[in-house]
């Protein structure tokens, strides 16, 4: 029996990603850091140290200094919490509906550290996600694509990943969830090909969270 369902944040719950994308393209243009949009949808996920190490590595040969983090870090999320929009992902509300008429706890576990969202999740989708129940970028030390955060997930959910289903929709989150052994459905809600999140380990694929909606009641038999 599923007794959870790990739910990413990013492009899952929330229509966000364009606004990341958006704001994390201008930090990087403004640092004179080498970068193309896509980087963002492939790295989403990851912690914002992570991504900012990587961009460094790519553009000076060297990892940021934790001064460097900070300042990145802290205009990137000024600017997300400027241009987003705080939409909920069209069709999620159906998934979350039928998740809790089932009884299944539902988790949040994000590679996000943005407050401006994690703030408003129990809020926005009332009756279904407590603080307790979430891991965010404040939570672990080793961001998704590791394993951590979605273990760090099963504990504290307190089922074994065999009792839980992750939903996604990036490939390092996908790789995520299939390296603690969990069942992965992507939802391809960006603009990456879906044989990137095939390649990644993603169980099942759908275009969108109307179309899973509308499948989830024949996954959570089959599983």
């Amino acid at each position: 029996m599923i007794k959870a369902v790990l739910f990413d944040m990013d492009g899952v719950l929330y229509d966000s990603m364009p606004f990341h994308i958006c704001a994390w393209s201008e930090i990087s243009a403004k640092h004179h850091l080498d970068y193309v949009p896509e980087d963002f949808y492939l790295l989403e996920g990851c912690t914002g140290e992570y991504t900012i190490n990587l961009l460094y590595q790519r553009t000076y040969g060297r990892n940021a200094t934790a001064e460097e983090i900070k300042i990145l870090y802290r205009e990137k999320a000024n600017l997300f919490t400027k241009y987003n929009d705080g939409n909920p992902m069209h069709g999620v509300a159906d998934v979350l509906k039928q998740v809790k008429d089932l009884g299944t706890q539902t988790l949040v576990v994000t590679g996000s550290g943005q407050k401006s969202l994690i703030d408003k999740l129990e809020t926005d989708f009332p009756g279904h996600f407590k603080r307790e129940k979430m891991v965010t970028a404040f939570d672990v030390k080793r961001g998704k694509p590791d394993p951590e955060p979605y273990l760090m997930g099963l504990v504290k959910a307190g089922v074994s990943a065999g009792e839980a289903i992750v939903v996604e929709n990036a490939p390092m989150g996908v790789q995520s969830a299939r390296a603690a052994d969990i069942f992965t459905i992507a939802v391809n809600t960006g603009p990456l090909p879906d044989q990137v999140l095939r390649d990644a380990g993603a169980n099942l694929l759908f275009p969108d969270m109307p179309s899973l909606a509308k499948s989830f009641q024949e996954i959570i038999k089959a599983r």
